[in-house]
């Protein structure tokens, strides 16, 4: 056996593993409850890719009209819309001036109402978690703000979810209450499907279907999970650079302050 595998060129030993590892890694997604999410190829991915403002700005606009009624981004601040730059700060005071948020304790201490401003958090639709339990049946919304980065397949997870609604097949029953997605863990989720064509109105003219509605909000989560996503990569690069320049001066003062020395010949007389 031993000779038999030595046998075997080491290039198609390679293949031969690296088929094993797929095949077992596609029998485990077989097994899973739910479809695994396809890859949609998304245009912020890649080492100097940066986030679509407009698509950034179009997928607030969604959840906002639409998700904001039952999810949170609570680790989203008014001002990280301003320092992202796809809004001025004009827009954003407006913005969180029209919110009413519940502060204090004043000098007599009693709580008050008071217009928002931009260090605020984007409003959650509850006072209180128990609050949305009750709205819900007994199940809380989740908080979105790290949603991409709470789910294995991130940003695509949202896309497929969003779109993924079907009649359950033959055979398949869903409980009352509940819908057919096969996306989600079990195949079966309370949350109606939010999206449908023509629910909002972009201002830039962007045909407002389901999936485009599904593809700009999945963009705005997954900037609001990491924000500094477009600096970090900025100055990734910028590091390379600057150890990559490092790294050709310092080869080249090796080889002329210590080659003399390698290269030397000593000649020792009796």
């Amino acid at each position: 056996m031993a000779a038999v595998l030595r046998s075997i060129p080491k290039s198609a030993a390679s293949a031969a593993v690296a088929v094993t590892v797929a095949a077992v890694s596609r029998t485990a997604e077989c097994s899973d409850d739910h479809v695994p999410s396809l890859d949609i190829g998304w245009s912020h991915h890649g080492p100097l890719a940066a986030f679509d403002a407009k698509a950034v700005r179009r997928g607030f606009q969604v959840y906002k009209e639409v998700c904001s009624s039952c999810h949170s981004v609570s680790r989203v601040n008014y001002r990280n819309l301003v320092e992202y730059g796809a809004w001025s700060e004009k827009e954003v005071k407006a913005m969180a001036e029209d919110v009413d948020v519940i502060d204090g304790p004043d000098a007599s201490g009693e709580m008050f109402e008071r217009p928002g401003k931009l260090s605020d958090p984007l409003p959650s639709p509850y006072p209180n978690d128990e609050a949305g339990r009750a709205a819900n049946g007994g199940a809380l919304p989740p908080d979105l703000s790290l949603m991409v980065k709470a789910r294995h397949a991130g940003v695509d997870y949202i896309f497929n979810l969003l779109t993924g609604y079907v009649d359950p097949p033959e055979g398949k029953e869903v409980l009352e209450g509940l819908h057919y997605n096969p996306y989600f863990s079990g195949a079966a989720i309370a949350m109606p499907p939010p999206l449908m064509d023509g629910a909002v109105e972009y201002p830039d003219g962007t045909p407002a279907t389901a999936s485009q509605m599904a593809k700009d909000v999945a963009v705005f989560l997954a900037w609001a999970a990491e924000p500094e996503h477009d600096e970090r990569k900025q100055a990734g690069m910028k590091w390379i650079f600057a150890l990559g320049c490092a790294a050709v001066v310092t080869g080249f003062y090796k080889r002329f302050r210590w080659g003399p020395y390698k290269t030397r010949q000593i000649t020792y007389l009796k």
